[in-house]
């Protein structure tokens, strides 16, 4: 199993947006992953599509787009057309979840399921053979910077023994706290995808914050 390495822009010193992302696709990004925020269903906003296409024209890895929006449904074809490869939603605010990660596939993404810390597993019950991958949040959602919450190892492994007893491989993606002192820990409870922000553009050398990263994660992969 390899390890997808996904840097937060939320992180990120937008006043240098473009050099940012320089120095993480050069430190071996596999991704780019973006937070959009309303306001309503997490306490902040951050960015919409205009910056999602505004780093498509500089990045050359692809983007992963997480909506932490109350409606999703509106917007998820801007966000694809702005250069969204991959779309994650909440399912605490889709009534009709199904319908949603059918409507991402439609418009050409990959689509994800994002999944709250009070959230429980059984949420994802019915639509676990329809993802392409999970997004576990392992701080609550909204700013950048939090601690990892402990119980999340346990989670990752609930979650992994779901979509394997519907016969999917589906990989976990987690997002909150991801730190080189966790890594190898969160990849051993079965994450294939960290998404890292303080930890890597808080550092002083990005490019090589992550590759610390990658190495203590692969660390956990070659056990």
């Amino acid at each position: 199993m390899s390890v997808t390495l996904a840097p937060s822009l939320l992180s990120a010193d937008f006043s240098n947006l473009a050099s940012e992302i320089r120095k993480v696709e050069q430190g071996g990004a596999d991704l780019l992953h973006l937070d959009v925020m309303d306001g309503h269903f997490v306490p902040n906003i951050s960015f919409g599509p205009l910056v999602v296409r505004a780093v498509k024209k500089v990045a050359t890895v692809p983007l992963d787009v997480h909506l932490m929006i109350t409606d999703p449904d509106r917007y998820i074809e801007t966000f694809v057309e702005a250069g969204a490869a991959r779309v994650a939603v909440h399912v605490e605010v889709l009534p009709h979840l199904h319908r949603t990660i059918q409507l991402i596939k439609k418009a050409g993404a990959r689509a994800g399921v994002a999944i709250n810390p009070s959230t429980p597993v059984s949420a994802l019950e019915e639509v676990a053979g329809d993802l392409d991958y999970v997004l576990v949040m392992s701080v609550n959602p909204g700013f950048g910077g939090q601690t990892f919450i402990p119980r999340s190892e346990s989670k990752l492994r609930a979650i992994r023994e779901l979509l394997d007893s519907q016969g999917s491989r589906a990989p976990l993606a987690v997002d909150g706290g991801v730190e080189v002192a966790n890594a190898a820990r969160i990849v051993a409870a079965g994450a294939e995808m960290l998404v890292a922000g303080n930890s890597v553009f808080g550092q002083p050398d990005p490019a090589a914050a992550l590759r610390e990263l990658r190495a203590a994660a692969t660390g956990a992969v070659a056990r």
